[in-house]
């Protein structure tokens, strides 16, 4: 008699986050082009997998020349005036958008001997937070704080901050640090972190600004397999495949954008709901401004009393330490 296999039909698994906001944000008409936007960096990080492709595209060769490598060459050749702010005593580390905490700790070294610290990681993901922890126990830089706060958004530090201060700790040292503001909108963003700050706490600021390097970034991001791979998870997590999509980058309006083109119309369906998806339109994942020097001075003298810049030597980076 003959046997007769039957292929298992692949799961499809939808992430309802994701489904919600392609729901709730619709499109936008770009000509004939239906835009679907849903730029939102929490999406990033929904799963471990996704944590761990940011952290794997972060130690590409290509992602350090641009993006961290200025960024610490900034912090090494300031580091003297960034300490004579912080001064010295005992201190909380608040790092927001902590990743795996390497950057938080090239900085604490230099403050190991000076100040006694209190390290508090702040991400969106779990997985990026537990990644900092042992970062930064490994190095052994003083306590470090472990609660539910640790995994949150940026709009909840006003909740948390005043938790982190007592008699001996009244000074915070904010770090948002490898163009984490560049994924925001910025004055939103610095507008939720002054208002967790108290008088003489300070921010310092790692982030990319618009020059022409930027714009080559985005030509060559779209040919770029590890960028594609991390952003590759959000069309996954809609029910789509990797033969249904084609990954792009292009610089508008100051800002990169990383989208994905439906290659063939496709329906989604999820719980009792569905989305009819054009072959044609395009799905933004991620949006990452690169605002001109002078309009980012601007930003940061409306939200701080005090606030000094440190351009790199390619005029692609700025290092901002501000101070409330």
């Amino acid at each position: 008699m003959a046997m007769i296999f039957f292929k298992k039909k692949k799961e499809i698994k939808i992430n309802d986050l994701i489904f919600k906001e392609l729901i709730k944000r619709g499109y936008s008409l770009e000509g004939n082009t239906r835009v679907w936007n849903i730029a939102d960096s929490k999406l990033w990080y929904i799963t471990p997998e996704q944590a761990q492709g940011y952290l794997d595209l972060e130690e590409s060769e290509d992602y350090k020349k641009l993006t961290s490598n200025e960024g610490m060459k900034l912090v090494e050749a300031h580091i003297k005036e960034i300490m004579n702010e912080v001064g010295k005593g005992a201190v909380n580390i608040i790092d927001l958008g902590c990743g795996d905490g390497k950057k938080a700790a090239n900085i604490m070294k230099y403050m190991k001997l000076r100040n006694k610290m209190i390290y508090c990681p702040i991400d969106i993901s779990g997985y990026m937070v537990q990644k900092a922890i042992e970062t930064i126990s490994k190095n052994g830089f003083g306590e470090i704080i472990e609660s539910h706060w640790n995994i949150s958004d940026f709009e909840n530090l006003v909740n948390i901050t005043p938790l982190l201060r007592n008699n001996e700790f009244k000074k915070s040292f904010f770090l948002l640090l490898g163009d984490t503001l560049g994924n925001f909108e910025v004055n939103e963003l610095l507008y939720e972190i002054r208002s967790s700050m108290i008088e003489g706490d300070l921010l310092l600021i790692d982030t990319g600004i618009d020059n022409e390097k930027w714009r080559m970034r985005a030509e060559t991001a779209k040919y770029d397999e590890k960028t594609n791979k991390f952003f590759m998870h959000i069309p996954f997590l809609l029910g789509l495949e990797k033969e249904e999509i084609e990954f792009g980058a292009r610089f508008e309006n100051s800002r990169i954008e990383f989208y994905y083109i439906i290659k063939n119309d496709k329906d989604i369906r999820f719980q009792d709901k569905k989305v009819q998806l054009k072959k044609g339109d395009q799905i933004i994942v991620a949006i990452a401004y690169k605002h001109k020097k002078e309009d980012l001075l601007s930003y940061l003298n409306m939200h701080f009393d005090e606030v000094h810049l440190f351009v790199s030597k390619d005029n692609s980076k700025v290092l901002a330490l501000c101070k409330r």
